[in-house]
């Protein structure tokens, strides 16, 4: 683990592409800004490692049989042909 000391508005610079800002120090809470691509997530590690998890649950929990799909009654009588049609006919 590489440990650094930085002062408010003192930042760093990873890969050249993530960039964290020390915001402010308030007592023993440090904000701090991180600037990244879309495409890379950032994430408390909290949040981190409960994504991790579900993701675990998704992949060992059993999935149960599919719902069957319910068919809907047939009616017996034929399908009568519209008026319009009717009249049309000689």
């Amino acid at each position: 683990m590489l440990i650094l000391s930085r002062k408010t508005s003192e930042s760093i610079v990873i890969d050249g592409r993530i960039h964290v800002k020390i915001v402010r120090v308030e007592g023993e809470v440090v904000k701090i800004g991180i600037e990244a691509p879309s495409d890379v997530p950032v994430h408390r590690q909290e949040i981190y490692e409960e994504i991790q998890r579900n993701n675990q649950q998704a992949l060992v929990r059993p999935i149960g049989p599919l719902p069957k799909l319910v068919q809907p009654k047939n009616k017996t009588a034929a399908p009568s042909a519209s008026p319009a049609l009717k009249s049309a006919r000689p």
